[in-house]
């Protein structure tokens, strides 16, 4: 970056994407080379673009730099016709968790969670195989009834499918800024269940349901009636529609590049 803007009068515009050294999965040389990968983003762009509110904040209070605040559009989940792959036995009325299995995602605490709520369903998809992590928990918690561990799905129909029927949706990120997992789940008018960051609480306006413990996770899961579920899937879709959809995300983007 510094080189390009030694040769060439071209506007630097970078989307910073999320607070990467903090994630838990980098140790040692590999966060320190993320950590001045961030500093020098910040120093030779000309315009800084964050995906979520708490980054701005975070890149404004450690560097003095203002960012653009652009989310991610996650309205093409629900443009995908569902079909059901008859290979996947679904329970009825379950909670849906979905995410890479990494330790930042709070996946344990999820199981935990719902290990202690048998009367609860649970469907959870994620790479179990990736690594020893998720072997180690698919071990743990793959007798329990209640809850169905599923490899990953990537076909986008069958993923369709899988989160029309479920009726909650659980978010344990933790890190990451706005993810893309979180807006998609948003557009199904389902409550959420998210983890207590900041991340979470900006993206969702502070409507959703928050945990950051089992316990906190489980309350919420066992106290919420069915009138107040349907007030936050309510809210969960108007913000989603509001914000989560790729024509505003490129509107916002175009109208950036226009006015440099």
């Amino acid at each position: 970056m510094p080189f390009v803007r030694m040769i060439s009068r071209a506007r630097i515009l970078t989307n910073i994407d999320g607070i990467e050294w903090k994630r838990e999965k980098w140790h040692g040389a590999a966060r320190l080379f993320l950590k001045w990968s961030e500093r020098v983003a910040v120093r030779w762009s000309h315009i800084l673009i964050a995906d979520n509110a708490a980054i701005a904040q975070h890149i404004k209070e450690s560097y003095g730099s203002d960012c653009k605040v652009i989310p991610y559009g996650g309205d093409h989940a629900i443009k995908a016709d569902p079909v059901e792959d008859h290979r996947i036995k679904l329970p009825d009325d379950f909670a849906l968790a979905l995410c890479r299995i990494e330790p930042e995602n709070n996946v344990a605490l999820i199981l935990e969670a719902f290990s202690r709520m048998p009367q609860r369903e649970l469907v959870f998809v994620g790479n179990w195989e990736k690594s020893d992590y998720g072997r180690v928990l698919r071990q743990q918690y793959r007798d329990f009834s209640n809850i169905t561990l599923l490899d990953p799905v990537y076909d986008p129909g069958t993923l369709r499918w899988i989160r029309d029927r479920a009726v909650a949706y659980v978010h344990g990120h933790s890190a990451g800024g706005t993810n893309p997992s979180l807006v998609e789940m948003m557009h199904f008018g389902i409550p959420v269940f998210a983890h207590g960051c900041t991340f979470n609480r900006f993206t969702t306006e502070e409507c959703a349901c928050y945990f950051t413990t089992p316990e906190e996770l489980i309350e919420s899961v066992e106290g919420l009636g069915n009138d107040q579920a349907c007030v936050i899937g309510a809210a969960m879709r108007e913000i989603a529609q509001r914000r989560y959809t790729w024509e505003t995300v490129g509107g916002a983007y175009f109208k950036l590049v226009e006015d440099i």
